[in-house]
């Protein structure tokens, strides 16, 4: 300790040699270590916490639902509900967004404006149609009559999404010649829909193509049908096409022979004949001698059809080009006529055999030199259709009215 008689001893100084005595500092004994602060007052403290930064405001949700449904302009309504709502709560919690809030509430009003107005007007109904549609044809291309094209692949069978239009005058997979709708509320299945081509496709070529004689030999008919997705958004319907029995060959040329590519004598001379055609074709299946009375009803069908195309033929007045020639075929018209009366009285007598001659002669007529030279005359087509085996006789002439096209 110091002298007492000398006085206080001098402060030690913090930066210089320790005093006697005195350990330096920081080796103080353990238990007499010093827990002051020499370095003096402590750091000041944030005011907010220990972040250096203040927290920005989270932006209202319900603002930014109002402003994409306002864009969007589905659901107006909800849009302007969730604006007010969401200024609301912006102001209440202090929120951001109050600006999309507004956005969205405006666009959403003008939305709901532009809807009563749709709904007043009609135009909503319009709208939905053209959706529909659209929706239709994104699901089921559409093809119409007279126009033709390439399919994906080369190829007419299986399943097709599109086709490509293409002149009719160049090389072309297909060409359509008709179309019609299906109905029903279920998709019935492809074999119903297969059936429904078969039956009412055949109509529509005799329609489009009037001069069967100038189809080619390698054409077939094929079409294009709904699908069952297709079928849930409306597509109901078939469209009937001309294309070649080899699916790697194409047609060349339209095949149109109708009421817009031909002329008058034309086309009254080929509905004679196809009408005449279509009697022809309902023959019984069974043998005269298996189904002698539909044989009968048959006969009188066709002796009925060959009095009335006959007048038909006799009523104008033909061309000197063609006069002649369609008076010798009317001639032959009217001798088949009269054997299908006489096939008609064999018939009701049960006499088989009878039948059988009159059978015979009354299609002599069909096909032969007077239908040829007829058509001749008026320009068509003049190369007879190949027949089945089963109707070749081998001459070349038709024996049992069965066409294979």
């Amino acid at each position: 300790q110091p002298d007492p008689a000398q006085g206080p001893s001098p402060a030690p100084d913090p930066y210089g040699p320790p005093a006697p005595g005195q350990q330096p500092y920081g080796q103080q004994p353990y238990g007499q270590q010093s827990y002051g602060q020499p370095y003096g007052p402590p750091y000041p403290t944030w005011g907010q916490g220990y972040s250096p930064y203040a927290r920005p405001s989270s932006v209202n949700g319900l603002a930014v639902a109002s402003l994409v449904l306002g864009v969007l302009c589905c659901f107006p309504a909800v849009g302007l509900v969730l604006g007010v709502i969401a200024l609301a709560q912006i102001r209440k919690k202090g929120q951001s967004g109050k600006g999309l809030a507004i956005a969205g509430s405006i666009l959403s009003s003008l939305g709901l404006a532009l809807w009563v107005t749709a709904l007043a007007t009609g135009g909503f109904s319009d709208a939905w149609e053209g959706f529909k549609k659209g929706a239709t044809e994104g699901a089921a291309f559409s093809v119409v009559k007279g126009q033709c094209f390439d399919a994906p692949g080369e190829s007419l069978g299986g399943l097709t999404y599109d086709v490509e239009q293409v002149p009719c005058t160049g090389e072309h997979d297909g060409e359509v010649f008709g179309e019609f709708r299906m109905t029903g509320g279920a998709f019935p299945g492809d074999a119903a829909v297969s059936d429904a081509a078969d039956e009412k496709c055949q109509p529509l070529q005799d329609a489009y193509a009037m001069d069967s004689w100038a189809l080619p030999e390698d054409v077939d008919v094929y079409y294009f049908g709904p699908t069952r997705q297709s079928w849930r958004l409306g597509d109901r319907e078939v469209t009937c096409i001309f294309g070649n029995t080899d699916e790697h060959a194409t047609l060349t040329g339209s095949l149109r022979a109708d009421e817009s590519t031909l002329d008058t004598y034309q086309i009254t001379l080929l509905k004679s004949l196809n009408a005449l055609d279509a009697v022809l074709w309902e023959e019984p299946e069974d043998y005269p001698e298996d189904d002698l009375p539909g044989y009968r009803d048959w006969s009188r069908d066709v002796h009925d059809s060959l009095d009335e195309q006959i007048g038909a033929l006799r009523a104008p007045s033909w061309p000197d080009r063609a006069d002649k020639q369609v008076e010798a075929l009317v001639k032959d018209m009217e001798e088949a006529r009269d054997e299908w009366a006489k096939a008609v009285a064999a018939a009701e007598d049960d006499d088989v055999d009878s039948f059988y001659i009159h059978y015979d002669k009354g299609y002599d007529y069909v096909d032969g030199p007077s239908t040829v030279t007829a058509r001749k005359a008026l320009g068509l087509a003049t190369k007879r259709p190949s027949y089945d085996e089963e109707g070749d006789d081998g001459s070349g002439e038709p024996s049992s009215g069965e066409l294979n096209v």
